[in-house]
């Protein structure tokens, strides 16, 4: 591994310390949060989508906690996944050095081909991967006799008491 090579992990990772994880919010232009849509009386569609800074479990831990804001806000005090899933969706970052016109030109001019007689294509290419996280559901809403019968029934407001702290929002100094 060249220094180069050091040197541009060591930016990367000194870049990456600045990012913050998606907030516990509204969905943004910026496609982070949540969202929630009704699709029958008692049944909802809930998403939340991270950034690249923001762990898996944190958004499924905030997707479960937007299903039971969701399920109070609507009357009920139970519900149960019908349907859920998170997804990875990864980007890369490729930035091209030909060794004579410094990193960040050959971004314009690379051809993803192969080609000896190419004077953009170099060995120095360094593809980052940037990974966040998209976490689906379909809740059902239940009445208390619905959730006996259903062991896999969640009670609202206890997921919200164990689960509403880590969604805070940091200090500000």
């Amino acid at each position: 591994m060249s220094f180069k090579h050091v040197m541009l992990g060591l930016g990367l990772l000194a870049l990456t310390a600045c990012v913050t994880p998606a907030p516990y919010a509204p969905s943004t232009d910026h496609g982070t949060g949540y969202s929630d849509e009704r699709l029958a009386a008692n049944r909802f569609r809930v998403t939340f989508q991270g950034n690249s800074a923001t762990k898996r479990t944190t958004v499924e831990d905030f997707l479960l906690l937007r299903s039971a804001e969701v399920t109070r806000d609507a009357g009920f005090d139970w519900f149960v996944f019908d349907t859920r899933t998170t997804e990875a969706k990864t980007t890369y970052h490729t930035d091209f050095d030909d060794g004579r016109f410094g990193r960040g030109f050959g971004w314009y001019w690379h051809s993803w081909a192969y080609d000896p007689w190419d004077p953009f294509w170099h060995d120095s290419a360094v593809a980052i991967p940037s990974t966040r996280y998209e976490a689906y559901a379909e809740i059902i809403l239940l009445t208390p006799d619905q959730a006996k019968q259903d062991p896999h029934a969640l009670q609202a407001s206890d997921v919200i008491a164990r689960l509403k702290p880590k969604a805070a929002p940091p200090p500000t100094n």
